[in-house]
């Protein structure tokens, strides 16, 4: 027990840190929707593994890694936002996995909030790859990506793909989702690309205080959710969110506090 312990709050500072980092983009943007929905597309390719016998982790990324590029497809081509078409997916989707897990009712609680009992040293391990892997890569596309959500065709004047970089970050945003799904479920693992970065928009003056603090406060979130699951004994998703908002509450009050004095 102890050791699932040590490999789960490994692979929550990883996942949360990464998250915390790529959702400093969504909030600065608006696009918190586009967080929280990409999390409930994995849930038919979870029950799909559930059914045939693979990996349920590997069918999540899969179903994660198509509809993103669709998503980055169907965008390209009608040019509606981001949201309006994750948010069509995301509840086609949700239908789906719940109709896919039937009666499995354990199997669909653990989609949905997470279970830190099943994590392995090899979980651990892949987070932490991915996770820097993820943080690397978003470091790499920060700027363009904010000036090409900011204006599309100042970016395009200026040389930047931003079809090739909404497609990367898409998938980066599905990677960060998909491992994170073990620890925090499908339903709430979205949570952690939005809430500790609106946490850190609250308190930051300047754009790399910005999205460090989004980082650590989504680490803080994972670890801090993690170990009081592991001692009421309950599932870590709930927690994980309570913890949070609990540190979004604690910057807001922050905030308020610094303006009277």
């Amino acid at each position: 027990m102890f050791e699932t312990l040590i490999y789960s709050l490994i692979a929550g500072v990883a996942v949360g840190f990464a998250a915390g980092y790529l959702g400093s983009i969504m909030v600065l943007e608006k696009m918190a929707l586009v967080g929280d929905a990409m999390s409930h597309v994995a849930l038919p390719g979870l029950a799909l593994g559930v059914l045939f016998g693979f990996s349920p982790l590997l069918g999540g990324f899969l179903f994660l890694f198509v509809t993103a590029i669709i998503i980055w497809q169907v965008g390209r081509s009608t040019k509606l936002s981001f949201e309006t078409i994750v948010g069509t997916a995301f509840t086609l989707a949700l239908a789906i996995g719940i109709l896919l897990y039937g009666d499995r009712l354990d199997a669909l609680e653990e989609a949905l909030f997470g279970d830190i009992t099943r994590v392995t040293s090899m979980y651990a391990l892949s987070s932490v790859i991915a996770s820097v892997a993820v943080i690397f890569l978003t470091h790499f596309i920060y700027s363009n990506l904010v000036l090409s959500l900011i204006s599309e065709e100042l970016a395009k004047s200026k040389g930047i793909k931003t079809a090739a970089v909404n497609l990367l970050y898409l998938l980066l945003v599905s990677v960060i989702v998909a491992i994170g799904i073990q620890v925090t479920g499908t339903l709430l693992v979205g949570f952690l690309v939005v809430t500790p970065a609106a946490a850190a928009r609250i308190v930051s003056g300047n754009l790399s205080t910005y999205r460090n603090l989004s980082a650590v406060f989504g680490a803080v979130s994972a670890i801090s959710g993690i170990l009081f699951s592991t001692t009421m004994n309950v599932l870590p998703g709930p927690l994980i969110v309570i913890s949070g908002v609990a540190i979004f509450a604690i910057m807001l009050t922050y905030r308020k506090f610094k303006k009277m004095i």
